[in-house]
């Protein structure tokens, strides 16, 4: 009699891994699958991830309860095996809504079953302690307290089966032909954890891949990233885009787009202002902006996308985009790679930056030097004094306090950045000296707030004089150059307005797109500096009448 009862058990715990084992070849194909699986290897879920991994799940509890095997009126089944993997592998609230689903599905399809009140209590239990578990213990033996967990619960069932069937005899029955196939059977929650952690063990694979996937397209790019501008932006984007397979790459600084390479590339161009939302999103918040299936989008042609902020020292300065034409290439391992990708370029700007500062610091202080020993300026101011001993001695005395104090300005220059009202002394001076030569050609006047901030070195002068030599003294008659410091609340606006010949829209292209010759170091040399500093760089209008020249200056600045 007891070997019979033995084959029987062993014949019915075969039959229940023939169940399992179909759970198992379920969720393999789910691993397979791109979309579940970006979900399998992610550590931390989405709210519609969860819930999709929930039914799915669900799905399997209850398909586990109508595969059951029946044995006296009860089933023996994989479901509880479907609501602690599920607990254990992905949280609480899948467990226990697996749980409380496969449960109550259970009790309704046998209400008055012997076993139907304490399957359904047995099915909860499953998804509190698979959350319990989950919380509590670490990934590397999850799968044994899942085995443990999936072998209490199913002896809890054996428990409230004797003591809630009626007659006991039945319920004594039950439990001598389940409860070792039932019991024993749960060893498969151990199978089913560990083959979804042998996909999340993909992801250590992933990123190990995707880093030297970002250093190799660094090292490809570094070179261009030692001259930033337009063509090397450009290049950039090409680098990444053939690199990482995407159909457009883009790089922005916050106002507008750097550079544009691939699917759409004809409607944009270097200097476009930033017009999408997403982009904006991304730049404000400071956040990753992801589209995986976006039919809205302003190209209709992109389907997928993400936006990462560039940032130099805690501060959004940019965006990197990559766009794919096809829904649902937003993979984790893209993010993870363009993540890395976005901090390595975030990185190099900022080096290309801080060099750029020096070398142009390194020119101002060329610029400097020429201006306090250059022997035209000498020679004109001193000229200038010379005609005014005899006719007014006192206007003489004046400029000469006027050069002396311009030309020590320059010469004992050291700091990089400087008090606003000193820099305007020196240009103050240098107008003085300037009205003395051109008389009553040249007028100048001021519109200065009271302002407390520090501004980068020889960076106004260069201005009055650009606005003096190729504005005023190229037209006709009496010009005048407005040189204003406003105060913007969080910024400061430093302006030099004339009434002269007016700036060309050439000149002014060429300032921008950075083909100046290099000989020529003023107002292109101003741009630079004022743009590797600050970010963005002059606004050069050009008016009816003379040319307005600003820029602004962030008070926290420093």
């Amino acid at each position: 009699m007891g070997g019979v009862i033995v084959h029987y058990n062993l014949t019915i715990l075969l039959q229940l891994f023939e169940r399992a084992a179909l759970l198992l070849m379920c969720l393999f194909v789910l691993t397979r699958l791109p979309r579940f699986k970006e979900i399998f290897i992610k550590g931390a879920y989405a709210p519609q991830e969860l819930a999709m991994v929930t039914v799915v799940f669900s799905l399997f509890a209850i398909l586990g309860t109508y595969t059951g095997i029946n044995v006296e009126g009860s089933l023996v089944n994989v479901r509880i095996i479907a609501i602690v993997a599920g607990g254990i592998l992905f949280g609480p609230w899948v467990g226990m809504i697996t749980g409380l689903i496969s449960g109550v599905h259970r009790f309704l399809i046998d209400i008055g079953g012997v076993t139907s009140v304490p399957c359904l209590i047995t099915s909860i239990t499953a998804g509190v302690v698979s959350g319990v578990i989950y919380r509590r213990t670490s990934p590397d033996k999850r799968w044994i307290a899942g085995i443990l967990a999936g072998m209490i619960c199913e002896a809890l069932t054996m428990v409230l089966i004797l003591v809630m069937a009626n007659p006991a005899s039945l319920g004594a029955d039950i439990v001598s032909k389940i409860a070792f196939p039932m019991i024993a059977g749960q060893i498969c929650v151990g199978f089913i954890v560990m083959l979804v952690q042998s996909v999340e063990g993909e992801k250590e694979r992933i990123a190990a891949k995707q880093s030297k996937l970002a250093l190799d397209i660094a090292n490809k790019t570094l070179p261009y990233f030692r001259n930033i501008n337009p063509q090397s932006l450009r290049t950039i984007c090409e680098i990444i885009k053939d690199d990482i397979g995407a159909d457009a790459v883009a790089i922005t600084d916050t106002g507008h787009i750097r550079a544009y390479v691939g699917v759409g590339e004809e409607y944009y161009t270097e200097t476009d202002e930033i017009i999408s939302e997403e982009t904006k999103k991304t730049i404000s918040s400071g956040e990753i902006t992801i589209r995986d299936d976006d039919t809205e989008y302003m190209n209709r042609a992109i389907r997928s996308l993400i936006i990462i902020p560039l940032k130099e020292k805690g501060e959004v300065t940019g965006a990197l985009k990559i766009y794919y034409t096809k829904a649902h290439k937003i993979t984790y391992s893209l993010q993870a790679m363009a993540v890395g990708l976005s901090q390595i370029i975030s990185t190099l700007m900022e080096v290309s930056r801080v060099e750029g500062i020096k070398e142009m610091a390194n020119k101002a202080e060329l610029k400097a030097l020429q201006t306090s020993i250059n022997p035209h300026f000498l020679f004109n101011a001193l000229n200038a004094i010379a005609s005014s001993i005899r006719i007014d001695p006192d206007k003489a005395r004046e400029l000469i306090v006027n050069l002396s104090g311009y030309m020590r300005y320059n010469l004992e220059l050291s700091d990089e950045f400087i008090d606003i009202r000193r820099e305007l002394q020196q240009v103050q001076q240098y107008v003085e000296i300037e009205k003395a030569r051109f008389g009553s050609r040249l007028a100048v006047e001021y519109d200065i707030d009271e302002v407390e901030v520090r501004i980068p070195s020889l960076i106004i002068q260069p201005l009055v004089e650009n606005a003096i030599m190729h504005g005023i003294l190229k037209a006709r008659g009496q010009g005048t150059v407005t040189i204003s410091v406003k105060d913007l609340g969080k910024a400061v606006r430093v302006g030099i307005a004339d009434t002269g010949a007016g700036i060309s829209e050439e000149t002014i292209e060429r300032v921008y797109s950075g083909h100046m010759p290099d000989n020529k170091i003023g107002l292109y040399n101003v741009h630079q500096r004022v743009k590797l500093i600050y970010g963005q760089g002059l606004t050069i209008r050009r008016l009816d009448k003379g040319t307005d020249i600003y820029f602004d200056v962030k008070k926290e600045q420093r």
